[in-house]
């Protein structure tokens, strides 16, 4: 059997249609029966590979009225590969040029920094810091509750407590006053007191 048109033959032919009878056509039905005869493009194709040509800005579409029209002139394709063949051309220049200031960049950037071996000296030493560094950070995370900010953070959490309890305990005059005379009044021991409130004897060293 021979080999079926490819989807880009069946685009060229299709396209082959409109350039040699250089007419309008009012929609896909026209080139369906058009495109076996002249072409050899099975009929149910034709519809999809002219979306194809319209997506490709090959063949031109409009709609008047309730009718789609399609047309395209030799003219035509010459002027969309001119317009990216243009396009194409302005890209490239700009690639151009952003390479050459690449370049020119590069070329400052080796004499601001000439190779020597006092340099070739400074970056091994660079490349030793940083690897220490990263051992440092490695052996840091290790330590885990060490941590040095975790323990001042908890160091800063101690100073809190205690500035917390000397504000219940600002008053330790009075309490020295008052275990005094209690203890006069009704003769205990401080220690009998302090025991049946549960205040250790050194409540009032935090002051």
């Amino acid at each position: 059997a021979p080999r079926g048109l490819s989807a880009d033959e069946k685009k060229v032919k299709l396209l082959e249609i409109f350039h040699e009878t250089r007419d309008f056509f009012q929609a896909s039905h026209e080139l369906e029966k058009l495109g076996p005869k002249m072409k050899g493009i099975v009929s149910q194709s034709v519809k999809e590979v002219l979306q194809s040509l319209v997506d490709d800005n090959l063949v031109q579409m409009d709609k008047i009225g309730s009718s789609n029209f399609f047309w395209s002139f030799p003219s035509q394709r010459g002027a969309i590969m001119q317009s990216r063949l243009d396009g194409a051309a302005e890209a490239q220049a700009a690639s151009e040029k952003q390479l050459a200031e690449l370049h020119l960049a590069i070329a400052a950037e080796r004499a601001a920094r000439p190779e020597s071996d006092e340099r070739e000296a400074a970056l091994a030493r660079l490349t030793l810091a940083k690897k220490t560094v990263n051992e440092l950070q490695d052996e840091l995370e290790a330590y885990g509750a060490c941590d040095p900010i975790k323990v001042e953070e908890k160091r800063r959490a101690v100073i809190l407590a205690r500035e917390a309890a000397l504000r219940h305990t600002e008053t330790a005059d009075n309490y020295s006053i008052l275990m005094s005379h209690f203890t006069r009044q009704h003769n205990v021991e401080p220690q009998d007191i302090r025991n049946y409130l549960g205040v250790g004897a050194d409540y009032d060293d935090l002051c």
